[in-house]
C-alpha cells in the first residue's frame, strides 16, 4: 500500500509541475465574477457554495479545467455542473493557473461542528467502518482534514456542511464523477444519508 501511495504521489506530482505557472494578483484581479458566489476572499457565505480559500492551487485547477472540458462536451465529460460550466467556458489555461494561485493563496475560514455529532464524526472520519468496508477519511484527507496537495486529496475541513453533504450525495449516486480511480463513488455508496450529514457537520470544525 505504501508503494501505491508513493506512486500516486509521484505522478500527481510530475502532472502538476506541467501546469501554467500562476500568478496570485493576476488572479485577483480576474477574481471578480467569482466573488458573488465564493466571496471575494474564497470564503463563500453561501452555504451551497463551496469556500475554495486555501484550497490546494493543483486542486482548484483541476476542477476548473473540468468545468471548462464539461462546458466544451455537453456535459459528457469533465465535472458538469450548470452554473460553473458557464463560468469556466472562456478561462484560458492562464487564466485558471492565475485564480487557482490567488484563490489558494487566502485563508479559510474555520467552522464549527455541532457537538451532537463530534463522537460519530470522528469514529467514521479516523476509524472508517470495517463491517461495511468503509476506508477511513483519514488516510485520505489527513488527521486535521487538509488533505494531500501533492496526491490530489482536497481540503475538506472547515467546509459548509450543505455543500459537502450535497457532494458526497453526487458521487453516491454517480451525478459527480470526477474523482481519482472512482474512489469518492466506492467511498460514498457505502455512506447512508445519516453518516453522510455526521461526517458533513463534524467536517465543519475539524482543524
Amino acid at each position: 500500500m505504501k508503494k501505491i501511495a508513493l506512486l500516486i504521489c509521484l505522478t500527481f506530482g510530475l502532472s502538476s509541475a506541467t501546469l501554467a505557472q500562476g500568478d496570485a494578483e493576476a488572479g485577483k484581479a480576474k477574481s471578480l465574477t467569482c466573488s458573488a458566489c465564493h466571496g471575494t476572499d474564497g470564503n463563500s457565505m453561501i452555504a451551497m457554495n463551496p469556500k475554495i480559500a486555501g484550497q490546494h492551487e493543483a486542486y482548484l485547477a483541476k476542477q476548473l479545467t473540468e468545468f471548462r472540458l464539461a462546458s466544451r462536451t455537453g456535459g459528457k465529460e469533465g465535472r458538469n455542473n450548470a452554473v460553473m460550466n458557464g463560468m469556466a467556458a472562456a478561462l484560458s489555461d492562464q487564466d485558471i493557473a492565475d485564480l487557482s494561485a490567488y484563490f489558494a493563496s487566502q485563508d479559510m475560514k474555520a467552522g464549527t461542528t455541532p457537538e451532537d455529532v463530534i463522537e460519530a464524526g470522528e469514529k467514521l472520519y479516523r476509524g472508517g467502518d470495517a463491517e461495511k468496508g468503509l476506508t477511513a477519511c483519514i488516510a485520505c484527507h489527513g488527521p486535521d482534514g487538509k488533505g494531500m496537495g501533492l496526491a490530489g486529496f482536497p481540503v475538506i475541513s472547515g467546509q459548509h456542511a450543505e455543500y459537502t453533504i450535497s457532494q458526497l450525495k453526487m458521487f453516491r449516486d454517480g451525478t459527480r464523477n470526477n474523482d481519482m480511480n472512482g474512489m469518492m463513488r466506492d467511498i460514498a455508496a457505502k455512506l447512508s444519508d445519516e453518516e453522510i450529514e455526521t461526517l458533513a457537520k463534524y467536517l465543519g470544525g475539524l482543524h
